[in-house]
């Protein structure tokens, strides 16, 4: 093999989101020259492609962003606590403006095909359009939720009204005064229903899984605490860096709900009330380790959930009872007055798990095994198949010809969730066996890896980087160990996407890594300290 042949760029990325900014920024500091390609029009990533009504982080504004700089934190001005899909666009472009990224970016750009050249060390990368660029360094940042998931269900093709998954919203939607139905209940849907029901002419939701869920509590950004926000950034950043889920949260003081009199777990599940995933992590820390203390929590929210829901036949169908799942064993969604929709006359629950299944789609509507229903618009909210389901989408070759769709077929492996084992200089940003926590922090996190493992090897002379097999199989073990000490471990009996069980024809995987992000986040930083040792690194021949 070898290195005399010049690339076009030192580094190809894919996926013009947080991961495409985080790594233009970390990339260009080390000298690096790259390439941000994306098949859509604007930059955004998640954000471009879900634009649906209700459309919002689930994390709060002031810590779901990039924070390499104290310039651009004390800049930007967040209008509320979750920022719609559009503020989060708009927030990116104001980094991209700021830092001067569009140069680096190329947006239109549908990649279909990375394949590994063994002889030069390099990557090819071959667009939709024809056109071949190579880079030595390949890396995907398209981001842990971005290929979704379409059923399988009869009669989809002869549907006569708009039919479509969430993510792909049609721009000239006319959904006013609309028969609108729902399939999937998940957090998608528990945004879309409140946004949607004044003005659709009626929702039908088909659920088959109900979900424990989170207040939200959305409130407007004030200058008082936007001030008190911007005063404590650093620490802010640091909480996030040292957080098990990279949120800004306080910890729960070390308070075990299993010790703890019942009244007093009460008052402070009841003070804790307050809005955002904070709940779990603030309160006590064995929920998500303890089923006696998971089960505390369940019943807790239960009941707020039930306190909304005026017909107890319609809450039974839409509060999980405690005890068939954990909570956090399926990903809560965040609440925006989602469960008073159903009191109304005009939104509708239909229970596809266990009373009236879907039969088929006809052209008219929704066939279940009880009834037809008829709608003007079907919107499919059916998920996505995360962390490998953008890698699997086209072909990523590595040394030894085998894909990573081929590879990953009966298992999901990697080190660390940021490379992975037969594939020579390519990265991942949030890949499987990475944690699922505050992805921009995560992001970051990978980002600044990612970085100093290409200053390294250019500093040094190498060429080529390979990922050490056995490390990678130490890590899957070490992923899977973790997880089977945890709650999360019966999500595949839920469809849980955390789980890849939301993935028909394929088995369910240990895809997230629940040992902390923060501990996770110290991983990275024990590689770097000790010259990335997961790694071979070569020169080749010149």
């Amino acid at each position: 093999m070898t290195s005399t042949e010049k690339p076009d760029f030192d580094v190809i990325s894919v996926g013009a989101g947080f991961a495409g900014l985080a790594l233009i920024h970390y990339l260009r500091e080390v000298g690096m020259s790259i390439k941000v390609l994306d098949r859509a029009s604007d930059i955004g990533g998640t954000w471009t492609w879900n634009r649906y009504p209700g459309a919002m982080t689930d994390s709060e504004s002031y810590y779901y962003c990039l924070m390499f700089s104290k310039e651009l934190l004390q800049e930007w001005s967040w209008s509320a606590r979750y920022p719609t899909w559009k503020e989060t666009q708009d927030y990116m472009k104001f980094v991209a403006d700021k830092c001067d990224m569009w140069p680096h970016i190329q947006l239109e750009t549908e990649v279909v095909a990375a394949d590994y050249q063994k002889d030069s060390g390099l990557w090819k990368v071959t667009t939709e359009s024809g056109e071949t660029l190579t880079c030595k360094y390949f890396i995907s940042g398209m981001g842990m939720i971005s290929q979704q998931i379409i059923p399988d269900i009869k009669g989809m093709d002869t549907f006569k009204g708009p039919i479509f998954h969430s993510s792909r919203w049609p721009e000239d939607l006319e959904w006013e005064g609309k028969r609108i139905a729902m399939i999937g209940a998940g957090a998608t849907t528990v945004q879309m229903v409140p946004a949607m029901s004044e003005k659709a002419k009626s929702i039908h939701v088909f659920q088959r899984t109900n979900n424990f869920i989170l207040p939200g509590m959305q409130r407007e950004m004030t200058p008082e605490w936007e001030k008190e926000i911007k005063e404590n950034y650093d620490e802010i950043v640091a909480k996030c860096r040292n957080h098990v889920f990279g949120m800004a949260f306080d910890d729960a003081e070390g308070r075990l709900a299993v010790e703890t009199p019942p009244e007093e777990v009460e008052r402070i599940f009841e003070e804790k009330w307050t809005g955002s995933f904070r709940w779990v992590f603030e309160t006590f820390d064995d929920l998500l380790s303890d089923q006696r203390a998971n089960d505390m929590a369940s019943e807790f929210i239960a009941r707020k959930m039930r306190e909304r829901v005026e017909d107890p036949e319609l809450a039974d169908l839409l509060v999980p009872k405690v005890g068939d799942y954990p909570l956090f064993a399926k990903r809560p969604p965040m609440d925006h007055h989602y469960l008073e929709q159903f009191n109304r006359d005009d939104v509708f629950l239909v229970d596809i798990k266990d009373k009236e299944p879907i039969v088929e789609i006809t052209e008219t509507g929704i066939r279940t095994t009880e009834n037809h229903f008829e709608f003007d618009i079907i919107i499919l909210a059916t998920g996505f198949q995360a962390y490998t389901g953008a890698l699997e989408a086209f072909p990523i070759r590595g040394e030894s010809g085998q894909t990573l769709a081929e590879k990953w077929q009966d298992k999901s492996a990697s080190i660390m969730g940021v490379c992975v084992a037969d594939f020579p200089n390519l990265f991942v940003i949030t890949g499987p066996q990475a944690p699922f926590a505050n992805l921009p922090t995560s992001i970051e996190q990978n980002a600044i890896w990612i970085a100093k493992c290409i200053d390294k090897m250019e500093k040094e002379g190498y060429d080529v980087c390979k990922p050490r097999k056995d490390v990678e199989d130490e890590w899957t073990a070490h992923v899977a160990d973790i997880h089977s000490q945890t709650l999360m471990s019966t999500g595949d009996k839920v469809h849980s996407w955390m789980m890849g069980a939301n993935i028909e024809n394929k088995q369910p995987r240990v895809l997230i890594y629940f040992g902390g992000a923060n501990n996770y986040y110290d991983c990275l930083d024990k590689s770097v300290e000790e010259g990335f040792p997961e790694l071979e690194f070569e020169k080749l021949a010149s």
